[in-house]
């Protein structure tokens, strides 16, 4: 199903106009003219940077939240902090996929405190749940990233939704950005129900980093601060985490073509730039996203070092354009504004009463 909001290209019809030798010939072309120019290749001095600088951001929330003591002005470094979870979150994602350092360990090293010391994350339950939403983006069986999501992508979702779900999706194209909210919550629940079902390679790591990261938290605001005060930090500093983690990801392949069944009919190219929307980069895009707005080059070359996706963006459009494969890039408030449309669009059914009367009908 495609979006309403994209310019549609007949894949099929570019496909029978432009043969190919294999099932991935034409990603074997672009891949050939980025190696060409060391755009894999790894950068560790860029991330020595990038963690230094992520580091002085904590350590500056850290040092403001201790010298405001009991005051009212600490919801402006619970927001400072939010921020600096997210962009933690862009360290733990590259270690994650490589694309940082060689060395698996000090990959490792650098994930699991960024993701389970920082933000409350587990770091092992996340790699493989990521690493199945890049094999199969915008797929409603196989992409776990649409999987949990109280919204639906397809109306076929729709006859899973029970109770208060059902409110959600009616009124959707607003909610889901509402829920966002509560999304670093929802990332603390998930990592201890990872770790005691055994769904990550090292439970017991995982568990005494997690706890010690809720003692330090919790220590902290309750000790600094006042009780009431204490509470208010933690909903508004875990609220701006969970919004600014959603509103990071929400642009990235939600509006997009959404896939279904067993069979796979796009190579892997077509498959990833599809799928993938990109937002028109700036210096402070890039610094917000983390390199996530080349969310088509991300795809394709998910080990790929975040400087080097900037480059990657100019060979894939002009490729793209060679191919005649539709590309998709917007600007910031055009990309929210898409998922918005299409989120609105797809419970159109739900609202008007046609969905739940074709449910009774069925039953």
């Amino acid at each position: 199903m495609q979006g309403p909001h994209v310019q549609v290209t007949d894949v099929n019809a570019v496909n029978a106009a432009t043969p190919r030798t294999g099932a991935s010939a034409t990603f074997s072309e672009l891949l050939k003219r980025v190696k060409a120019e060391g755009l894999l290749d790894l950068d560790p001095r860029y991330y020595v940077w990038r963690l230094s600088l992520n580091s002085a951001l904590i350590a500056a929330g850290l040092a403001a939240f201790f010298l405001i003591g009991d005051s009212w002005w600490q919801m402006v470094t619970a927001l400072w902090m939010g921020l600096c979870g997210g962009q933690s979150a862009f360290m733990w994602h590259d270690a994650g996929h490589k694309s940082m350092f060689r060395n698996k360990t000090a990959a490792e090293v650098i994930g699991y405190f960024h993701a389970n010391v920082v933000n409350g994350v587990s770091f092992g339950w996340w790699v493989n749940h990521h690493n199945r939403h890049h094999s199969n983006p915008n797929h409603l069986d196989k992409d776990p990233d649409i999987g949990r999501r109280t919204a639906i992508f397809d109306i076929k979702q729709y006859a899973t939704r029970k109770g208060h779900q059902k409110f959600v999706v009616r009124y959707q194209s607003v909610m889901f950005f509402v829920l966002l909210l509560l999304e670093s919550f929802k990332m603390h629940k998930t990592a201890v129900l990872a770790i005691a079902q055994g769904k990550t390679k090292r439970p017991v790591l995982e568990s005494v980093l997690f706890l010690a990261r809720t003692a330090f938290y919790l220590t902290c605001a309750f000790t600094v601060l006042s009780p009431v005060l204490a509470v208010a930090f933690i909903l508004v500093q875990q609220a701006s985490l969970g919004f600014y983690f959603g509103m990071i990801f929400a642009p990235n392949h939600k509006g997009m073509d959404v896939r279904d069944g067993d069979e796979e009919t796009l190579d892997w190219l077509e498959r990833q730039v599809l799928t993938s929307r990109n937002i028109r980069p700036s210096w402070y895009i890039d610094f917000l996203y983390g390199g996530l707005n080349y969310q088509v080059e991300h795809h394709l070359f998910p080990a790929m070092p975040q400087k080097n996706l900037a480059r990657a963006r100019e060979l894939t459009r002009e490729y793209c354009a060679e191919r005649g494969v539709p590309y998709h890039e917007v600007g910031f408030w055009a990309s929210y504004r898409e998922v918005a449309t299409y989120l609105h669009e797809v419970s159109a059914p739900v609202r008007s009463g046609e969905a739940d009367r074709q449910l009774e009908r069925a039953a």
